[in-house]
């Protein structure tokens, strides 16, 4: 179908270009000249008509305003010319390659301006003007994958409206497409969970077309995208927290509101775990918490598998997470150490 649509305008192209130097010059041979001018041209069209079915409709539309200005921009020169200038024969040359200069010009800034436009830049005054300024939330890659956003999505601790740019979701793709098998279900997990956030009715998520093509990494564009919207990154990822933070622009960090919810615990205050492993140092045994906190007892390798009761000695906050250092209390030391009965045994 397609070299069916080529013909056509080949042969269209050339005819016209035929005819045109025939009927100037009257000549054949510059008839067959204008044929072979045709099909270039008609070949030109081709290749652009290709090329601009792919290009955004706004960049499209920044072509055409730079085209107009240029030609605008020319007829003013032009006006602005004495007309005894404008009557020498050389100064139409001059005016044809000057307007032609000035409407390439038009259209490659043109587009370039179209490819950074965006509605959401038209609406931005009228939204801070009314609500008092922006309330939207920033998705990263990393917290999208995580999937814990959803889940604190359904609280309704967070409000307002989720924003995911097209670049992070081309990465959560390039990401799906890996070929490490690890990485390509984390990426599709991301997009799932993206999928299931657009689904529910209590949650506002939008993509965002805006980009930053001088800018190559997502990291800096999410700061970028933050600060143009007035709004907030959500992410778990430790640096991108601290870039963030030294270009000025807020930060919800999912890790921190985990680390904030855990329990509060204070040496002397008293526990009951159950060990389930040695830990690295000499004696030491290893329990967990319900919320996934590392609790470690002094002394209690021996009593891998069972549930004991210990005192908390101290408590140490790290970037990944919580620690709490213990000590086995005598009684549940002696108690731990008991053998349990033999079935069948004797009571007395």
């Amino acid at each position: 179908m397609y070299f069916l649509w080529l013909f056509l305008v080949l042969a269209l192209s050339g005819s016209v270009g035929f005819a045109l130097f025939h009927r100037l010059f009257s000549n054949p041979v510059l008839g067959g000249a204008g044929f072979l001018a045709g099909v270039v041209i008609g070949l030109i069209f081709d290749a652009t008509s290709r090329r601009l079915k792919k290009l955004p409709a706004r960049v499209l539309l920044g072509a055409v305003a730079g085209l107009f200005a240029g030609l605008l921009v020319m007829a003013v020169a032009v006006s602005a010319v004495p007309r005894s200038v404008r009557e020498f024969p050389a100064f139409i040359f001059v005016q044809f390659f000057a307007g032609l200069g000035l409407a390439y010009c038009g259209v490659i800034l043109g587009a370039r301006k179209g490819e950074e436009f965006s509605l959401e830049d038209v609406a931005e005054p009228f939204r801070k003007k009314s609500s008092g300024g922006s309330n939207d939330k920033i998705l990263d890659t990393s917290v999208i994958i995580d999937g814990r956003i959803a889940d604190i999505c359904d609280t309704g601790f967070i409000e307002g409206a989720f924003i995911v740019p097209q670049f992070v979701l081309r990465e959560l793709q390039y990401i799906a497409d890996s070929p490490d098998s690890l990485k390509r279900n984390r990426g599709r997990r991301g997009l799932d969970i993206l999928q299931a956030m657009q689904k529910k009715p209590n949650l506002t998520v939008n993509i965002s077309d805006q980009d930053f093509p001088k800018i190559r990494e997502v990291d800096a564009k999410l700061i970028e995208l933050a600060r143009k919207l007035n709004g907030k990154i959500i992410t778990n990822d430790f640096n991108l927290n601290k870039v963030a933070e030294l270009n000025g622009v807020p930060v919800l960090n999912i890790n921190l509101l985990t680390n904030a919810l855990k329990p509060v615990v204070l040496p002397g205050e008293l526990m009951n775990v159950h060990i389930l492993r040695e830990g690295k140092e000499a004696n030491q045994g290893v329990a967990y918490l319900d919320d996934g906190t590392m609790v470690v007892v002094d002394n209690a390798r021996r009593f891998i598998g069972r549930h004991v009761e210990v005192s908390v000695t101290s408590v140490l906050q790290t970037t990944a997470g919580r620690m709490i250092f213990t000590q086995m209390k005598e009684n549940s030391a002696f108690e731990a150490s008991v053998p349990d009965p033999q079935p069948g045994g004797s009571g007395s």
